[in-house]
């Protein structure tokens, strides 16, 4: 009901704007501070758009007589980002289409029809008009000139009345953000600037926390927040007006924040729903911020960072999101993820979703990320799927009552121990990790413990015991590999040699009862076509007594030198021709 009636308020609140007849034009333009890339430019003008895992060629048509294979790609579509890939490659074939399907989005949409009259929708495309309306308006007669700077003031008005209508979070800041920059661009629209701005302070108290961090603990959202809060303070600066205390505050918070989320090749944690980032998003939003300094200490919206030499580690180190924050989060508790210099090791295969809903689901769990699971269970647990507006998605239940970590280390390494208790329910069974970090960052020696500690947990695994008819309850660790990295089983099947692209090798060994297997894996990435193809290594055992403790090693092979020129270049996105 509450969907129908939002679904409902906006059609409404779009066909009132739309009647309206604001006054055209510009009273002032912020600079535009979107990136967008060349090649993505050249894409579209071929007709191949790539939205959202999906491909579509249309070489001849309009842009709008795409039929979208998935709500995401909708709202990619409807959201006008591409007009940043346009504006990159900027020749004339790129303005023509930038300046046909605006216009044609004016003559189908306009109206206040359609699917692309949703708040957080609307203030992104509002975004990409205000910044690239001389791109747009280059070479137009009067007519389209004045057709855009009223569809401009309509959208604006729709958002002023709408804002409040989409939910907290990211989709709130992209709808207050747009209104912000309508406010303060638009001629007549300037009485919505200092509500938008209050607005927007007050969703800074509520949406960041101390620590700054949000809700659903996805470092790429909490990127993209970031960047919507400089480009609104900039745009503010700009007008000789300044963003509300909470506003800046915010900013500053979310900085460290950030780069404790970054590993040593640039590149974000991929956790809970998130991707690396847009390629060159998070340096130029970290260099306008104007926050100096370098990472926060202690937890980071939850996740510990260890760093030294080349190499840097980042472990999902308390409880997954839950309620509303949860329904792009991921069963990752402890989970970690390797980079060395500037190229992944360890990762953890990342979210499925733009691959449809089974791919969807597989990377939410426990096994699609590079830490112990009990087999067949997650440590957190799916709920029933429920219709969003970005498809059916599923909250998580059952997640872990207790997370822990702590700092540890000495003058030789520096490390985390953490544990969950998301096992002890069903199993009765504890699990520990332990990861230490050389501090010439050449070294990573982990431990993985499975214990029953109280009288009340050995009768609960006791129990789990005769459920599997004494062999002991199953589990396997995995390390999830990125597919640039070449891995072959070693001295007779004891260890694992692992290959970068940048001619450093790395070897894995264990100890323990636990058999050691390199089987087949996954990396989902959004801007993928399909799943690629890597591999992972699997470290299988039982929990057979109250405790069980399995040790290993990642280790630079002796011969690769401690700096290394990595000039390799990585491999492009391919598309059909």
């Amino acid at each position: 009901m509450t969907s129908r009636r939002t679904r409902w308020l906006n059609r409404w609140h779009a066909r009132r704007a739309a009647r309206a007849k604001p006054a055209t034009g510009f009273t002032s333009q912020p600079e535009p501070r979107t990136i967008g890339s060349f090649a993505k430019g050249k894409q579209l003008v071929s007709g191949n758009f790539l939205f959202a895992g999906h491909l579509v060629q249309s070489p001849t048509e309009s842009i709008w007589s795409i039929t979208p294979p998935s709500p995401d790609f909708e709202a990619a579509l409807q959201g006008f980002g591409w007009m940043d890939h346009l504006a990159a490659l900027g020749d004339r074939d790129a303005r023509a289409r930038a300046q046909f399907w605006t216009m044609d989005w004016i003559e189908r949409y306009g109206r206040g029809i359609g699917p692309g009259w949703v708040p957080d929708v609307a203030g992104r495309r509002l975004i990409r008009w205000i910044n690239h309306a001389i791109f747009i308006l280059n070479g137009q007669d009067s007519g389209a000139s004045e057709r855009f700077h009223r569809s401009l003031g309509q959208q604006a008005i729709f958002l002023s009345r709408r804002w409040q209508g989409t939910s907290p979070g990211l989709p709130r800041f992209e709808a207050l953000t747009g209104l912000i920059y309508a406010g303060l661009s638009l001629t007549g629209m300037e009485h919505l600037t200092e509500p938008a701005v209050q607005a927007l302070a007050r969703e800074c108290d509520r949406q960041i926390d101390a620590a700054g961090g949000i809700p659903t603990r996805n470092p790429e959202e909490l990127l993209e927040v970031f960047t919507l809060l400089n480009w609104a303070a900039l745009a503010l600066y700009e007008s000789d007006r300044e963003p509300a205390p909470a506003h800046q505050a915010a900013i500053e918070r979310i900085a460290p924040t950030l780069r404790a989320l970054r590993h040593s090749d640039g590149g974000l944690a991929r956790f809970h729903g998130g991707g690396r980032g847009a390629e060159g998003r998070l340096d130029q939003a970290l260099a306008i911020s104007g926050v100096r300094g370098g990472a926060t200490d202690g937890l980071a919206m939850g996740f510990s960072r260890l760093s030294s030499g080349r190499t840097s580690i980042i472990l999902d180190t308390d409880q997954p999101p839950v309620g509303s924050a949860s329904w792009n989060g991921h069963a990752s508790t402890l989970a970690m993820e390797i980079t060395s210099g500037r190229r992944p090791l360890i990762v953890t295969c990342g979210s499925g979703l733009h691959f449809g809903e089974d791919w969807g689901k597989a990377g939410r769990a426990t096994p699609s990320h590079s830490v112990l699971g009990l087999t067949g269970v997650s440590s957190s647990r799916l709920g029933d799927t429920e219709p969003t507006p970005h498809g059916p998605r599923a909250k998580l239940v059952e997640v872990p009552n207790e997370v822990e970590a702590r700092r540890i280390g000495d003058a030789d390494m520096i490390g985390v121990v953490a544990g969950h208790d998301g096992y002890q329910p069903r199993f009765g069974l504890a699990y520990i990790r332990r990861i230490e970090l050389a501090v010439d960052g050449r070294t990573i020696a982990g431990e993985e413990t499975l214990a029953a500690v109280s009288e009340a947990e050995q009768t609960t695994f006791g129990r789990a015991l005769e459920r599997e008819s004494e062999r002991g309850v199953p589990f396997n660790i995995r390390f999830h590999l990125h597919p640039d990295v070449d891995a072959t089983i070693d001295l007779g099947g004891t260890a694992v040699s692992m290959a970068l692209r940048s001619g450093e090798i790395w070897v894995f060994r264990y100890d323990g009862a636990a058999d050691l297997s390199l089987e087949a894996s996954v990396y989902l990435e959004k801007n993928r076509l399909k799943p690629r193809a890597s591999k992972q290594v699997v470290l299988s055992g039982a929990a057979m007594d109250y405790a069980t403790r399995i040790r290993w090693s990642l280790a630079k092979a002796q011969d690769t030198p401690v700096g290394v020129r990595d000039l390799v270049r990585d491999e492009p996105d391919e598309l059909p021709d």
